[in-house]
């Protein structure tokens, strides 16, 4: 077990406006691989908040505040560090492909670095996460523990391609993005040419050999994202970007990940 942490010495969340109508909160004293963006969209009728992070420290103690009107909570997917906080919150929506994995908590990745498997750290530090001390830097509370278990968000309900989610001034269409995970969705609200892409698509970098991870769906997802309109792109890690650097990224992905087309064996035998 790893030697107890220091109780955090400033609040666990902080918030900053993003734009009109749109806050990010983010957890400072989580590490990176782990630090996800907390996404709340002010509707006229209802609120949307993108994932719920790490889930250690309560978010709706934290944004109370926020949280004034009815809210639909919408996973981008069910990792640990984006669904960790979700079992507060009455109406939580994730994709189909992972609706049970939310309902089980089935992303129980393991906080304590002391426990994780040969291999993981180095996994993880050459795919550009350095581990460090660890994933958290602090404590939310004196009486927190690394092996507390993610909780299952047992009402969740299932999203689909092309379903609608209506503030009353703003209309986000579900977009299935997999490849980082089977039911990574995004949130485009054509209208504004905002994209909140979870970790389909972010600025830094992208973790696409995980379990669970599929490289041939991740290049369907890239070439879509490379047609899309965006204006700005709020992602479920790193800061937002605008559409030049997302097409940017996902032709990077593209020239360096995506999987090579296999020769056609029966044509290889024909031509010979």
């Amino acid at each position: 077990m790893t030697a107890l942490l220091p109780v955090a010495s400033g609040e666990w969340f902080v918030r900053e406006w993003a734009e009109e109508g749109v806050t990010r909160l983010v957890e400072p004293y989580v590490a990176p691989l782990l630090r996800c963006n907390v996404w709340h969209v002010r509707g006229r009728e209802r609120d949307l908040l993108v994932d719920t992070g790490l889930g250690v420290a309560s978010l709706l103690a934290a944004a109370r505040d926020l949280f004034e009107r009815p809210l639909t909570v919408v996973l981008t997917h069910t990792h640990r560090d984006h669904m960790g906080g979700a079992h507060e919150f009455v109406d939580v929506r994730v994709h189909e492909a992972e609706l049970e994995a939310a309902r089980g908590a089935l992303d129980q990745f393991p906080l304590d670095v002391a426990s994780w498997p040969p291999g993981m750290r180095q996994f993880l530090e050459a795919a550009g996460y350095p581990v460090l001390a660890g994933m958290l830097f602090a404590r939310p509370n004196a009486e927190f523990s690394l092996d507390a278990p993610m909780l299952a968000v047992r009402g969740a309900e299932a999203l689909r391609e092309g379903d609608a989610l209506d503030l009353g001034d703003r209309r986000f269409e579900v977009l299935h993005l997999p490849g980082h995970s089977p039911g990574s969705l995004g949130l485009w609200d054509a209208r504004n040419g905002t994209l909140f892409s979870g970790d389909a698509i972010y600025d830094g970098p992208l973790l696409d050999d995980i379990p669970g991870a599929n490289r041939v769906d991740y290049a369907r997802t890239m070439e879509r994202l490379l047609a899309l309109p965006a204006r700005v792109v709020h992602a479920g890690h790193d800061p937002s970007f605008g559409r030049e650097r997302l097409r940017a990224i996902a032709r990077d992905w593209l020239a360096r990940r995506a999987p090579r087309a296999q020769p056609d064996a029966r044509a290889i035998r024909m031509r010979a």
